[in-house]
């Protein structure tokens, strides 16, 4: 567009001799991120007035990858950071208003515009594409935190699940708090890639601190139990509680002749140590 392409000249134009005039204006309409530019380009080497005249000239000089391509990356460096939104929603709509001030000026001053639907038209160009700024930005930001929640969860749930040897080729699995089909995928990939590295040939389950079981969660237990045999290790399970025990009767869950079960963890460590 030949009206784009002046303005955008006129506003770079305008930029380029007077920056701190811009920048002080483009501070004042954002008065919470104001006080902490400097806080944010320590934490996350992020220059708010720099990216600000970026996106200004990816919006006028009509570069929608590179627009999108920015915002994207600007999601992921607020979501590592953990910089909240509501600064950068405050950010990008002082930068909105700084830009139509400064176009308004232009337009009193320079006559840009030959017509009313030339102003029409520039407006729905400018706004439209911060609003595709904005849409780009929060999808990146919330897959970025998404992202970052479930690869936490997945070191927790490890850390949750600790095979602990106790002499050559055995191993103890104490099973702590409630259990779903998810934790249970875990144990499962933790269990066998054990067995396998590391040679174990008695795992000693223990189940006296893990909550009730669902029946879904039973039925994978048993699965993991089936998988443990078939890898060659021998299953001792200990601290089964009456109530887990009724549970898994009425389940119809059977144990095969490989799998041992005994009172208490302490008994059985006596007995293997």
């Amino acid at each position: 567009m030949e009206l784009m392409s002046k303005i955008s000249e006129e506003v770079k134009s305008y930029i380029y001799d007077n920056g701190e005039a811009f920048d002080e204006k483009l501070l004042s309409e954002a008065v919470n991120v104001s006080t902490k530019i400097k806080d944010i380009l320590d934490r996350g080497n992020i220059d708010l007035l720099k990216n600000a005249r970026k996106l200004i000239s990816y919006v006028l000089e009509q570069k929608d990858e590179e627009l999108t391509s920015f915002a994207e990356q600007e999601g992921i460096a607020w979501a590592t950071h953990s910089l909240t939104l509501s600064l950068k929603l405050e950010w990008v709509q002082a930068i909105r208003r700084t830009l139509w001030q400064l176009i308004h000026d232009l337009e009193s001053n320079k006559k840009i515009t030959d017509t009313r639907n030339d102003f029409f038209v520039m407006e729905k160009f400018v706004n439209d594409r911060i609003d595709q700024f904005l849409n780009s930005f929060f999808i990146s930001y919330s897959s970025y935190k998404d992202e970052m929640l479930h690869k936490q969860r997945e070191i927790v749930e490890h850390l949750s699940v600790p095979i602990i040897p106790v002499r050559e080729n055995v191993s103890v699995l104490p099973l702590i708090g409630s259990m779903d089909t998810y934790r249970m995928q875990i144990i499962e990939d933790k269990v066998f890639t054990e067995i396998s590295t590391s040679r174990i040939q008695s795992l000693i389950i223990d189940l006296s601190g893990m909550a009730l079981m669902e029946i879904d969660v039973i039925d994978e237990f048993e699965k993991i139990l089936a998988g443990v045999s078939m890898m060659g290790c021998r299953a001792i399970l200990t601290g089964l509680r009456p109530d887990l025990v009724k549970r898994m009767v009425h389940s119809g869950i059977r144990f095969d002749s490989d799998i041992d079960t005994r009172g208490t963890l302490q008994e059985t460590l006596r007995e293997y140590l």
